[in-house]
C-alpha cells in the first residue's frame, strides 16, 4: 500500500459517515428514550446490526489498524446499507477485494481499445483510466467537447477540465452534477488502486486548488457511474441533451469507453452538426 494512503485512517472515517448518515428507523431500530447527541446510529446499534463486539466497532472507527474478514466487512456493510459501489470501496480499504492482474499505472491505452473509439464515429467517444485521464478521443468528442490534443499531457483529466477549463465548465448546464458523479466515482478507484501514486497526487492537486473538489472529496460518496443523461450547452450549436454509456473491457478493467448518443430529436440534429464539424476523423492517443 502506498505510504501517502492511511487506509487504517480512511477505513475509520469511512465507517463512521456511513454510520451517522442513517437513523433508527432506516435500519428498523426503536428510537430509544435517550437523547442523541449526535446524528445517526449509536455504534452500539451498529455493533448489534453486525453482530460484532462494540469495541470492535470503536477499534475500527478509531483507526488502529484492524483488517476486518471478509465477513465481518459483509456484516458490516449490510448493518450500515451500503450501497454495491460502498461495499466494494469498503472492502478496497481493508484490503480484502482480489485485485489479482491490476496493474498500479497505466502508460498507453491498447492499441485496440484506441482503435475502437475511432471506429465508433459519428458518436462522440473516448477511453479514460481508472483516473479519469483522458487516454484517446474521436474527431466527434473532440469537437463537442474540446480539442484535447491542444491540452499539455497533465491537464488531459475529465475531472481536472471540468474544474478548472472554462470551455469545458461551461459546456455543461449542470457543472455541480458532473462533478459530484466524478468524484464519486474517483473514490471509488481511490480506495482500489492504493498503490497508485499518480492518483494521490491528483486527489492532493485538486484539493489544494479547488474549493469545490475540497468540500466534495471528505463526504465520501461512492458511486461508480455507468449511464445517464447531461444537459450540454454547446458554443456552436446551442443546448442539446447526450444519453451517456460507460463500457468497461473485460480484459482492461481499470479502462471505461465513454460513449455519448443524442437523447431526443433536437439533440440528434446538433450531434449531426457536431458530425459534420469533425469533417477529417482522426485518432489523437497520448
Amino acid at each position: 500500500m502506498s505510504e501517502t494512503i492511511d487506509t487504517s485512517r480512511e477505513l475509520a472515517a469511512f465507517l463512521r459517515t456511513r454510520r451517522e448518515r442513517l437513523a433508527p428507523h432506516d435500519v428498523e431500530l426503536p428510537q430509544g428514550r435517550r437523547p442523541r447527541r449526535t446524528p445517526g446510529l449509536r455504534r452500539e446499534e451498529v455493533a448489534e446490526l453486525a453482530k460484532v463486539s462494540v469495541d470492535y466497532v470503536i477499534r475500527l472507527e478509531q483507526g488502529r489498524g484492524l483488517r476486518p474478514s471478509p465477513e465481518v466487512l459483509e456484516a458490516l456493510a449490510r448493518a450500515l446499507r451500503l450501497s454495491i459501489d460502498e461495499r466494494a470501496y469498503l472492502f478496497d480499504l481493508a484490503q480484502q477485494r482480489q485485485v489479482s492482474g491490476r496493474q498500479p499505472t497505466v502508460q498507453a491505452p491498447p492499441e485496440s481499445l484506441a482503435r475502437l473509439v475511432h471506429d465508433l464515429s459519428p458518436l462522440p467517444s473516448m477511453l479514460v483510466n481508472h483516473r479519469l485521464d483522458i487516454l484517446a478521443w474521436n474527431p466527434e468528442m473532440a469537437t463537442l467537447m474540446l480539442d484535447f490534443g491542444a491540452l499539455p499531457h497533465e491537464q488531459r483529466n475529465a475531472l481536472w477540465l471540468c474544474l478548472f477549463h472554462p470551455a469545458l465548465r461551461d459546456l455543461y448546464s449542470d457543472q455541480a452534477s458532473v462533478v459530484r458523479d466524478a468524484v464519486a466515482d474517483l473514490r471509488a478507484a481511490w480506495a482500489a488502486h492504493a498503490e497508485d501514486t499518480a492518483l494521490d497526487e491528483l486527489v492532493k492537486e485538486l484539493t489544494a486548488h479547488s474549493t469545490q473538489f475540497a468540500q466534495l472529496w471528505p463526504q465520501r460518496c461512492v458511486r461508480v457511474n455507468s449511464r445517464g443523461l447531461r444537459p450540454l450547452l454547446h458554443p456552436q450549436v446551442g443546448p442539446l441533451t447526450v444519453e451517456y454509456e460507460i463500457l468497461t473491457p473485460l480484459q482492461d478493467a481499470d479502462h471505461r469507453i465513454i460513449i455519448y448518443r443524442a437523447a431526443d430529436p433536437a439533440s440528434q440534429a446538433a450531434m449531426d452538426a457536431i458530425a459534420r464539424e469533425a469533417q477529417r476523423p482522426r485518432l489523437q492517443v497520448l
